[in-house]
């Protein structure tokens, strides 16, 4: 896979495929993780006199245009954190485009419109997506892959533009990259993967392959009541994937034929209501065994005795994975499970994971310091697909 450092860009227009899909309050960007990650391959390439394209999708728009999932917002802060002006081009591949990047000079750089305004970018065929991929190379003259979490998507601008352009890899995704592999190929044991959020199905592929990798699995989350109710508990009203309590049973079973130690939550935090995560009152909730949890109660955080045993779980790793929060971590009365997972991944001497998604939100939302985790993913759907044993276009793509 080539790197930026192999591409000739003095002077070339350069498109830049980021992820920029970052979360929104109105006009507000809540969390510009995503944004600080890819600005230093977009300043590389500028200090290098390249007219860089950037380009990514936000949201999930319906191939059509729609105000709420508008780049405008993220130029902006683009631009703040790059200290230059970026152009903003109102459309993609229209007339507003083209003339964005017509007027790029040498070091300069333009934002397009969100990519998924356009059908073409995330269609099932062939033709139509590769007709959209011809639309983006007119306005550039090499392509910079470095929008990880988009990897794991067979899209025109991820899977079909690089084979119309000089094509490298940026060091984002370099980066990811090189980090996967710690996690699959170059691993330190003991090796402890944290697999929290809201569905097991979700992480079905990944709970297969790191089964046979891992040392150690531990489960929060609204994916544990899954497990505990596979295991014959009462798990009230708490998230459940009832259809998927034999697999579960499958895993419990695998992991005990295979010495890995398959550690479930002990105590949860129950409460009748789900949060106020707007005016975040108090919930008050109960603390109750995981195998009592009532009838009319849904678990929302794991407990006490949970946060110390997980943390003793991950205090002599050699490599951690984490992906998934524990609870409800956006209100301050449920966010006390992932503040210890996150707090034990800081404490614990071995290379430290956050993978992507709402476990790099949580990171950055709860106050810890990103610089003190071995790597903060951008990707988190990318990272596990990867951690399944996937093949990610975006990265054959880049390969080729």
């Amino acid at each position: 896979m080539k790197t930026i450092e192999d591409l000739d860009v003095a002077g070339k227009r350069v498109f830049v495929r980021a992820d920029l899909n970052v979360p929104l309050d109105g006009s507000t960007i809540t969390d510009d993780g995503r944004i600080r990650a890819v600005a230093p391959t977009i300043a590389k390439l500028l200090e290098r006199g390249a007219k860089v394209v950037v380009a990514s999708h936000l949201g999930r728009p319906k191939g059509e245009p729609e105000a709420k999932f508008s780049l405008a917002p993220v130029a902006v802060r683009l631009g703040e954190i790059l200290g230059t002006s970026v152009a903003f081009a109102a459309d993609t591949v229209g007339e507003s485009a083209a003339a964005t990047v017509a007027a790029l000079a040498d070091g300069q750089v333009a934002l397009l419109e969100n990519l998924r305004f356009n059908a073409g970018e995330t269609s099932k065929d062939d033709a139509e997506r590769k007709a959209f991929a011809q639309q983006l190379a007119a306005l550039a003259d090499a392509y910079v892959g470095d929008g990880f979490g988009a990897v794991h998507r067979k899209h025109a601008s991820v899977f079909d533009l690089p084979a119309l352009l000089p094509h490298a890899a940026g060091d984002l995704i370099a980066t990811e990259v090189g980090v996967l592999k710690k996690l699959t190929d170059e691993v330190a044991r003991p090796y402890v993967v944290v697999l929290g959020g809201a569905k097991v199905s979700d992480k079905l592929g990944v709970i297969d392959n790191l089964l046979k990798k891992a040392d150690r699995i531990l489960i929060g989350g609204g994916m544990a009541y899954t497990f505990l109710a596979a295991k014959g508990h009462e798990v009230g009203i708490s998230l459940l994937q009832a259809d998927q309590k034999d697999r579960c049973l499958e895993y419990l079973a695998e992991a005990e034929k295979r010495g890995v130690e398959f550690v479930l939550p002990v105590d949860v935090l129950v409460s009748a209501e789900f949060p106020d995560l707007k005016g975040k009152t108090p919930a008050n909730p109960d603390l109750v065994a995981s195998d009592a949890i009532p009838a009319d109660k849904e678990g929302l955080d794991i407990g006490p005795k949970t946060r110390e045993l997980y943390a003793a779980k991950l205090a002599d790793a050699g490599t951690v994975f984490w992906n998934g929060p524990m609870g409800v971590f956006e209100h301050p009365d449920y966010a006390n499970g992932t503040k210890a997972v996150a707090q034990a991944l800081l404490d614990s001497p071995g290379f430290t994971v956050v993978g992507g998604g709402d476990s790099a939100a949580a990171v950055r939302i709860l106050g810890f310091d990103e610089n003190a985790f071995g790597h903060i993913s951008t990707g988190g759907g990318a990272s596990l697909e990867y951690l399944e044993g996937k093949q990610l276009p975006g990265l054959t793509a880049l390969e080729g």
